[in-house]
């Protein structure tokens, strides 16, 4: 910041909303005080508490009340002085997720809106929108990284690999906007990415269609061209893993009825059961996060019949008392064989479900199939199974691997697939790996391997 005896710094808050890869932006009207007719995001004043005052102008600027959004981070504030407007400003930038389905209704302050890939905000890439001043800066201080990708426990795999492909995008946006000042560099700036890709495909190692999804989006960019090749292929790549999600779930939709058991967070499980017909759902709670109890609530708003959340313990019991007519789960990743990688509890449920004569139904785009044989399953943190004072070993695995016997079926975009279909696709996903080292044997000998 610059040091000013004349001009008081203001601090204000700026929100960006993300759906489905974009980010909201508003264009700001007449009845504000500075940088009219000019796009930016959800913003005020922030006189008090800045993470209280955001949630005021969320719910002032576009209608949305606090349970429409949910907070991913914040971040440093952008600190700078505007020579244009005699202001100091001090910008403390948040970043929420929120439902594609809900409607902005804009106040006075804003003459309309628009969802855009945050590389919009780069004139020279985007739709040559005017913004703020520092919008772009603000946006990179709570964008997805590598790091939050590794770090985050909460989501699952499909979310983090579109996550995955937005840290791309914006790195590859960055580099064509600064085309109008380096110069173009097509070979460093595709090793720049080609590096920055690499790291993406080790953040979380157990996750396949994190790595399937960068693949693809750095095999099918042109080499010759640079940041803007696989400034398109992330993009492309990030409506195509959306649409492979809504399809598969739509699969699995066509063949739910009756009574349903899950476990976990999927949100293609969730939508499956929101386009199927089920007259009950049971939900694992899914220790040691208790995950499930949060999609329990969530369903019991969505769906037209009862849901009943119980103790992971409880599956067998339930499976063997309530007739149920399927189990329904999600996958982290398909093995080539047809296992099914998920959260643990999912072999057990399988298991269980397989003694009753229970159907199981994972429901996984094609990405979801692992290239690779070997794996390497992640655990969580040994505190949130037992933090007190006894010298005890402690397990906490995060994921278990279902046999591919116990699986009736997988639902994806290409419909319904039995585990003896599954080769066919490994050699599908295994030529998308050939843009690093030339060839698929040197990616598979790579020593990082699931």
């Amino acid at each position: 910041m610059n040091d000013s005896d004349e001009i008081d710094a203001d601090h204000v808050v700026t929100a960006f909303l993300r759906r489905r890869g974009e980010v909201l932006l508003l264009c700001r009207s007449d009845a504000v005080g500075t940088y009219q007719g000019v796009w930016g995001g959800v913003s005020g004043f922030a006189e008090d508490d800045p993470d209280e005052q955001v949630q005021v102008e969320i719910r002032e600027e576009t209608g949305l009340a606090a349970e429409d959004v949910s907070l991913v981070r914040s971040g440093r504030p952008v600190e700078f002085t505007d020579e244009d407007v005699e202001r100091e400003w001090v910008v403390h930038p948040y970043l929420f997720d929120c439902d594609a389905e809900l409607e902005i209704e804009l106040s006075d302050e804003h003459d309309e809106y628009a969802w855009f890939p945050p590389t919009t905000l780069f004139e020279s890439v985007g739709e040559d929108l005017e913004t703020v001043p520092k919008l772009w800066t603000a946006y990179e201080r709570v964008a997805p990284t590598v790091r939050s990708i590794a770090a985050d426990g909460e989501h699952g795999a499909a979310a983090l690999s579109i996550r995955a492909l937005e840290v791309l995008r914006d790195r590859a946006g960055l580099l064509v906007a600064e085309r109008e000042e380096f110069g173009e560099d097509p070979e460093g700036e595709r090793d720049e990415l080609a590096e920055l890709a690499g790291r993406l495909l080790e953040a979380r190692p157990s996750m396949a269609v994190l790595r399937n999804r960068v693949n693809r989006a750095m095999a099918e960019a042109d080499p010759s061209e640079g940041a803007p090749g696989v400034l398109e292929t992330t993009l492309e790549g990030i409506d195509r893993a959306l649409a492979a999600d809504e399809e598969a779930a739509a699969t699995a939709g066509e063949i739910v009825d009756g009574t349903v058991l899950t476990l976990s967070r999927s949100g293609t499980v969730a939508e499956a059961l929101r386009q199927g017909d089920p007259s009950r759902v049971f939900v694992g709670e899914s220790r040691p996060a208790r995950e499930g109890i949060d999609v329990a609530e969530e369903l019991a708003d969505d769906l037209d019949c009862p849901v009943t959340v119980h103790t992971d313990a409880a599956m067998a019991h339930v499976l063997e008392r309530e007739d149920v007519d399927r189990v329904l789960v999600g996958a982290d990743t398909v093995r080539a064989d047809g296992a099914v990688v998920n959260k643990t509890g999912t072999r057990t449920a399988a298991l269980a479900a397989s003694h009753e004569d229970v159907p199981v139904t994972v429901v996984a785009a094609i990405d979801k199939v692992s290239t690779r044989e070997e794996l390497n399953l992640e655990s969580g943190d040994r505190t949130a199974v037992y933090d007190g004072d006894s010298a005890l070993d402690v397990l906490n695995p995060t994921f278990d691997v279902t046999p591919a016997d116990c699986i009736d079926e997988i639902a994806t975009e290409r419909g319904l697939l039995e585990a003896g279909a599954i080769g066919d696709v490994v050699e599908e996903l295994r030529e998308l790996e050939s843009w690093r080292n030339g060839s698929t044997e040197a990616i598979d000998g790579n020593p990082s391997r699931e």
